[in-house]
């Protein structure tokens, strides 16, 4: 056994991955890659291209499909409370982190968590020590902000929301987060 372990921390390449896997990499680079495809996948539906998009007198332009009837209520009522909360909480700076303290004690308070810039002094952490099911259901949240396109990766684990999830975040009334009660009351924040 004593081996194995000597082996792995003389493989440079198995140390390096080890540490990305103590940070949460794997699961980061997942979100920024959701990020990517949804911006993409948007950018080639749009019906009209904007300034930087493939001019239309250019043959070899791609086509642009009309848009889908989609309107900002429908994106936001399928939704889960913890993706509207994420919104509502970033709809003032957009930024968005998604980090972990792996030097925790308790396995749960490692996890990787969503936390909301609110000001430029405060954040927002969407965890619950005693409720790590919360904090998963945040993760996933954020996975679906990720997928409708409504966050975009920045670097490493920066993200924020995009123009159209700063519009749609401004729609989110309060009532409809009160998930974020209960965490606001732990974290001494009133004014969210």
């Amino acid at each position: 056994m004593l081996s194995r372990v000597q082996n792995f921390s003389e493989d440079g390449r198995q140390m390096v991955l080890w540490q990305e896997l103590g940070e949460g990499a794997p699961t980061v680079v997942a979100f920024a890659r959701l990020c990517s495809e949804a911006i993409v996948t948007s950018h080639s539906q749009r019906s009209t291209p904007r300034p930087g998009d493939a001019k239309r007198e250019n043959p070899e332009s791609p086509v642009f499909p009309a848009d889908p009837a989609e309107t900002p209520g429908d994106l936001l009522e399928s939704l889960d409370e913890e993706a509207r909360a994420i919104l509502y909480l970033a709809r003032h700076r957009g930024t968005i982190e998604v980090k972990a303290v792996n030097h925790a004690f308790e396995s749960s308070e490692r996890f990787l968590t969503v936390c909301v810039e609110l000001d430029m002094e405060r954040t927002f952490i969407l965890k619950r020590r005693d409720d790590p099911e919360l904090t998963v259901r945040f993760l996933d949240g954020f996975r679906q902000l990720c997928v409708s396109g409504l966050v975009m990766h920045h670097i490493f684990r920066d993200f924020s929301l995009t123009r159209r999830g700063f519009e749609l975040a401004r729609t989110v009334p309060r009532e409809q987060v009160s998930i974020l009660l209960p965490l606001a009351e732990e974290q001494v924040i009133g004014d969210y």
